[in-house]
């Protein structure tokens, strides 16, 4: 008997195969220069083909570390080509975290653009990578491609890709203060846009990315699921208030993603009242609740959001709350998508019952594959039956709406980027007027959580909160610095010696 052979998901041929349907399209429009989708496909065959040439073959890591730009999809679908795999880096790492990745990561080439490149350069003789490509400022920068002929089948020398092998690892911060590499599938990125087309079409006109792509809310939550619908992403190398909300007017968007924090600056400026927002279908909001005075702000504009929660390890989709129910369900993550399930579990892995709170786990097709050369540290997080323990501690209601209430890890949020003390806290204890110090988040009205020191000082030392922050600047992202400190006589623990958080978020929160 026959069978159908299963089509190719991959991201490569979703690109090419998108431009062979809508060659004339608009796809993405970056700083007034627009591209067609036969135009992306070209450059994405182009650099495919360099790649290739310099010796990128499947499986083969490929680095990319800068501000928005086309540039980067582009890397990133030519290595869909390939078979290779996309590395993608916070630009605001500092050079030895840019070190540790790529050399974990175990990338044979870098891209960087002019902001990045000194970062790159600072740790040039401690990289193992091959090459280094520098990537201009301007739009049209790839004029070192051969050319291609016009003629050619776009499928022609594609990597045959199959739903398991790895398109991305995108490295998320551990509590052990060693980032991870998630591997994420061609599967894993297929499956969240199924979900995603089955939860809320609000993808409809053009969408808005000022969101760092090399984020997973940035590149996967509505700009690689745009792409492949053939809906025009207009892209911004970065968040500006003002810029977006003219953006969103002249190009007509129908959606934009974010998080808290990017809507109330946009809500705070001055033309946010006379700006025409007609055309917003709704806005999908990440990274950490929408705080109600700004759902009904946006309410007031005829606005509604589209929450949801998620991880870099899940695609990054777990649960998403429709825009038409952000009022009735307030403070809630929404329900798992169409083909993903979520279940609260108790220490002994018991599934619970609703209200009852316990570990947020995940199960689905958008789960990752798990984390790149680090077997012991998949294993904790991916049980025998397949289930993600995010770390996060929830409940279920009655409805089947999941609400978020505490981390197990420590994770802070703060503007939409996720700081974990440990990793802080081993650079904070270096200080020589420092004995002992716990890093906790507290809320701040601006960016959701701030980063607060609670440091135990040496016998008649001082600190001030400004040199702490100059003290880690050069190991530590300036996202990671605290912007608080507090002194405390001891930290409190439990009998185990370990520092108890919670208390001192209460003492602080009083």
């Amino acid at each position: 008997m026959n069978m159908a052979k299963s089509p190719d998901t991959g991201l490569g041929h979703t690109i090419l195969k998108r431009a062979a349907i809508s060659p004339l399209e608009r796809a993405i429009t970056f700083e007034g220069h627009t591209q067609t989708y036969v135009q992306l496909a070209l450059q994405v065959r182009k650099i495919s083909a360099v790649l290739r040439d310099i010796g990128i073959n499947k499986g083969d890591r490929v680095g990319y570390i800068g501000l928005n730009h086309p540039s980067f999809l582009e890397v990133l679908y030519a290595c869909g080509c390939l078979g290779a795999i996309f590395v993608p880096i916070n630009f605001r790492l500092t050079a030895p975290e840019v070190r540790f990745i790529a050399n974990d990561a175990g990338l044979k080439v870098i891209f960087a653009d002019q902001m990045t490149i000194s970062l790159v350069d600072q740790e040039r003789f401690s990289l193992q990578c091959v090459r280094f490509v520098s990537i201009e400022s301007r739009v049209s920068n790839w004029e070192f491609l051969p050319a291609l002929t016009d003629n050619k089948d776009p499928l022609e020398h594609l990597e045959q890709t199959s739903a398991d092998d790895i398109a991305l690892i995108m490295y998320t911060s551990g509590t052990t203060g060693l980032p991870k590499g998630a591997m994420l599938t061609h599967g894993n990125l297929f499956w969240n846009a199924v979900n995603v087309a089955f939860s809320e079409n609000n993808m409809q006109t053009a969408t808005l990315t000022c969101a760092p792509l090399f984020h997973i809310g940035g590149l996967n939550v509505t700009t690689l699921i745009s792409l492949a619908c053939g809906i025009e992403v207009i892209l911004h190398r970065t968040f500006e208030p003002g810029q977006v909300l003219r953006d969103l007017e002249k190009y007509r968007v129908s959606t934009m993603f974010g998080a808290p924090t990017m809507f109330l600056m946009m809500s705070q400026h001055k033309n946010f009242a006379t700006t025409d927002l007609s055309c917003i279908l709704s806005v999908t909001v990440g990274g950490a609740p929408v705080p109600v005075p700004l759902i009904e702000t946006y309410g007031a504009r005829g606005i509604s959001f589209c929450q949801g929660y998620g991880l870099t390890e899940t695609a990054p989709y777990a649960s998403i709350l429709a825009s038409h129910l952000a009022s009735e369900k307030i403070g809630s993550a929404g329900r798992p998508p169409l083909y993903t399930d979520i279940c609260i579990v108790d220490s002994e892995n018991n599934t619970l019952p609703a209200n009852e709170r316990g570990e947020v786990c995940i199960k689905g097709p958008n789960v990752m594959k798990g984390y790149w050369n680090r077997p012991e540290a998949t294993a904790e997080v991916i049980d025998k039956n397949g289930w993600f323990h995010s770390g996060d501690i929830g409940y279920i209601d009655n409805d089947g709406f999941l609400y978020l209430c505490d981390r197990l890890k420590d994770m802070i949020i703060s503007g939409g980027e996720n700081v974990y003390p440990a990793e802080v806290e081993s650079i904070l204890y270096a200080h020589e007027a420092i004995i002992e110090v716990a890093v906790i988040g507290q809320p701040d009205s601006q960016w959701g959580e701030a980063v607060v020191a609670v440091v135990v000082l040496q016998p008649d030392a001082n600190l001030q909160l400004e040199e702490l922050r100059n003290f880690a600047s050069s190991q530590l992202a300036r996202f990671k610095l605290p912007t608080r400190l507090h002194f405390a006589d001891v930290l409190p623990r439990n009998p185990a010696g370990k520092v108890q958080k919670f208390i001192l978020r209460k003492q602080l929160a009083q």
